[in-house]
């Protein structure tokens, strides 16, 4: 019988690179992943790593959006 929480230790211990949780993490937020990949990145990578990068993709991707709509309201266009 496994210890308690072995199978949360053993995936904070994987190795996949904190680009590859990037890549999969930007790829994600499209909604376009082959299942093979998905496959591959379930096994490869760490839990924190993700958690991390989504929030640091959210935070980026609402940042951008307040850049672009301070922009918009700025220039006039959405005046009318």
């Amino acid at each position: 019988m496994n210890r308690p929480g072995a199978d949360l230790a053993d995936a904070v211990g994987r190795k996949g690179s904190f680009g590859q949780t990037l890549r999969a993490v930007g790829w994600s937020f499209f909604g376009v992943r082959k299942s093979s990949e998905h496959e591959r990145d379930v096994q490869q990578l760490n839990p924190v790593h993700v958690i991390a990068a989504g929030i640091v993709a959210t935070a980026l991707f609402v940042v951008g959006l307040i850049v672009l709509i301070r922009w918009v309201v700025a220039s006039g266009v959405a005046g009318g």
